[in-house]
């Protein structure tokens, strides 16, 4: 398979990388600033596309790759693939769903605790020094409270199931009631937040879902409640979230991921009631590597002519 091109959308894993360039060849498509002239050049050549979270196949690049047969996410997430495109053209999609389930939910369970119990503020108090003047202030348990979740698939059952551990009583909102569900359902998602202590996005990001943390839900959880969001940044209005902490009208935050990454609101950077990641619910070497086995397992078998191992489209 080494004659066959595959395009990398952007710099993801070192050894996802090294692999594919074991088997294919491969186009770093970030290592090409004329990506206009590339593509003239070289799009008759390229029948894959591996993209990411921040980096996928739009119409416009599909359209520029007459020749594009299969696009592989090195991620669970698909908002960077323009799905109706592929299916109009014939083009296969598939994804990392599964094995980056325990990372991420691990993650949420993480943040919840960390914005809660203050866990960076300490860590920053005791290196200050300022522990030899005084013990840290009182924080807020996390056992106990009431935990609502958008989107109970995969990784939302997975923290389900955790916050369940911690004695949480767990609701939920979906398109549509899990009839195999235990947990409450609620029709709507200011219903949920306001029956909720902790919120957590765990949804696909559409256009259904894009901005489905507005201010009036921000202001249903209310001054006590916390967000946490490891699912995109976009299901979040940033501007609301920003001025609901500044004002106090909503208690805390814990936020892997943001609207327009890297750039995150500075406004949040002097704030002690909310914890900050880089988009790391998956980052772990294990998982990683498990995601891209799972894009080369995918591409091997749709050009060795073998079920795709996790079909999307």
């Amino acid at each position: 398979m080494e004659a066959i091109g595959v395009l990398m959308a952007g710099p993801m894993s070192p050894y996802l990388e090294q692999e594919l360039d074991k088997r294919f060849k491969l186009f770093r498509f970030w290592k090409f600033p004329q990506k206009t002239e590339f593509l003239k050049e070289n799009s008759n050549s390229i029948r894959a596309v591996v993209g990411y979270t921040t980096a996928g196949a739009d119409a416009q690049l599909i359209d520029s790759l007459p020749g594009l047969e299969i696009v592989a996410s090195y991620s669970v997430g698909l908002d960077k693939i323009d799905l109706e495109k592929c299916k109009e053209k014939g083009i296969r999609v598939t994804n990392t769903p599964d094995v980056l389930t325990e990372d991420v939910a691990d993650l949420a369970i993480g943040l919840i605790l960390a914005t809660l119990r203050k866990m960076c503020e300490c860590d920053r108090y005791v290196r200050s020094g300022l522990w030899k003047k005084g013990d840290f202030r009182l924080t807020t348990k996390f056992s106990g409270k009431s935990v609502g979740i958008i989107g109970l698939g995969r990784i939302g059952s997975a923290i389900a199931k955790r916050a369940e551990a911690f004695g949480c009583p767990i609701s939920y909102f979906t398109r549509s009631e899990k009839p195999d569900s235990e947990y409450k359902y609620y029709p709507n998602v200011i219903d949920l937040a306001s029956n909720c202590q902790i919120l957590i996005v765990a949804c696909p990001l559409t256009s259904e879902t894009c901005h489905i943390i507005n201010r009036e839900v921000i202001n249903a959880l209310g001054p006590k409640g916390i967000l946490i969001n490891i699912g995109r940044g976009p299901h979040v209005d940033e501007p609301e979230l920003v001025s609901a902490l500044v004002e106090g009208r909503l208690g805390g935050a814990g936020l892997d991921v943001f609207e327009h990454e890297p750039e995150v609101p500075e406004q949040l950077f002097g704030l002690d009631n909310v914890v900050l990641l880089p988009h790391v619910g998956s980052a772990t070497v294990e998982t990683r590597n498990a995601m891209a086995d799972l894009v080369i397992g995918n591409l091997e078998a749709h050009f060795l002519k073998k079920p795709l191992l996790t079909p999307v489209v």
